[in-house]
């Protein structure tokens, strides 16, 4: 099978191609699991710190891609969940133990043996990926494999910060950083919450356009006041700037949400802004958003079928995926970046 493959941690600074094309032996199912014929695969900003070393693979080669739509080419001995030609999804979650508290109460996210797809367990980025068949999900109809196919990461980390925002209809909702996760995400807010006002901080221009495009009533810089406190923020960036300037944006009691993997050290002195009257007193609260369990995909994607939810796509072809993951690093971003694996 063909695969763009990441052979070591690499400085997107100084190369543009931290991926090769190779050439690489069938992957054969195992017991449990199936093998998809990969038809699309998302481009995620996590991609990003795999290959530049702030998430790194604990080895090499490695086949990154954790937003997978296929079919099913093949059963391993004793999977029954599926049969072959079904459609799945896959998503960052790839397995956990399944015997502790966490993965006892849905929260296999929060395993000590979480293993993420594309980092920890081969992905997406191939003609073919494994995965057991307890951690793959089948796909609504309604969507194309290339909407399909953001929905599974930027999409169920989205449903997962704003299920951890607490938010009721009517109260308010800021997203800070305004990519992928964050426009599927104010798109759920307007369906599941009527009656709340979404408002978005975003660097560009454009992004505060297509931010409004989508019904955000109010957009602007990170650095901007908006014109009311707001009940709760998503924070969708790796930096953070964005967090200090949306603690003093919060109502007394409101919630930040920091729905990412990391943060970077470039902005760090950043937090010496950090001022505890202004920024975190009268009972504001901090809540990260640790990866997704099983529960946030197989929601999320039901829910994204009622609305329906259609993602804004960029296609690119698997031989293209150096040029894909150098535009989001760039910024060059309206709504999703998806591979297409012939």
């Amino acid at each position: 099978m063909k695969a763009m493959v990441l052979k070591r941690i690499v400085d997107l600074a100084e190369s543009r191609a931290p991926l090769e094309m190779v050439d690489l032996p069938d992957t054969v199912p195992g017991e449990g699991e199936i093998l998809v014929r990969v038809s699309a695969c998302g481009v995620c900003h996590t991609e990003l710190d795999e290959i530049e070393g702030r998430t790194p693979p604990p080895s090499f080669p490695v086949i990154l891609g954790h937003q997978i739509v296929g079919r099913v080419e093949e059963l391993g001995r004793a999977a029954e969940r599926f049969r072959v030609g079904n459609r799945v999804g896959i998503g960052w979650i790839h397995s956990s133990c399944m015997g502790c508290g966490p993965c006892g109460a849905g929260d296999e996210n929060l395993c000590a043996e979480f293993t993420a797809t594309g980092r920890d367990a081969n992905g997406g980025y191939a003609q073919y990926t494994v995965v057991p068949e307890e951690f793959a999900f089948e796909v609504p109809q309604v969507f194309t494999d290339t909407q399909a196919a953001p929905l599974l990461c930027a999409g169920a980390i989205g449903y997962r910060s704003l299920r951890l925002t607490g938010l009721k209809d009517g109260q308010t909702l800021g997203l800070t950083g305004f990519g992928a996760s964050a426009h599927l995400v104010l798109m759920m807010a307007r369906h599941r919450f009527p009656s709340s006002k979404v408002f978005v901080f975003a660097r560009t221009g454009a992004q505060r356009d297509f931010a409004r495009e989508l019904g955000a009533v109010w957009a602007g810089r990170t650095e901007e006041e908006p014109p009311e406190s707001l009940d709760s923020i998503i924070d969708t960036t790796p930096v953070w700037k964005p967090v200090v300037e949306a603690l003093k944006n919060l109502k007394p009691g409101g919630r930040l949400v920091i729905n990412a993997i990391r943060k970077e050290d470039v902005d760090k002195d950043y937090l010496l802004n950090l001022d505890y009257p202004a920024h975190l007193w009268m009972e504001k609260e901090i809540k990260s958003v640790a990866n997704v369990a099983r529960r946030d995909i197989g929601e999320f994607l039901a829910l994204a079928a009622e609305i329906p939810l259609r993602p804004e796509v960029q296609e690119f072809r698997l031989k293209d995926a150096n040029r894909a993951l150098l535009e989001l690093r760039e910024r060059k971003i309206r709504g999703a970046k998806v591979l297409v694996i012939d």
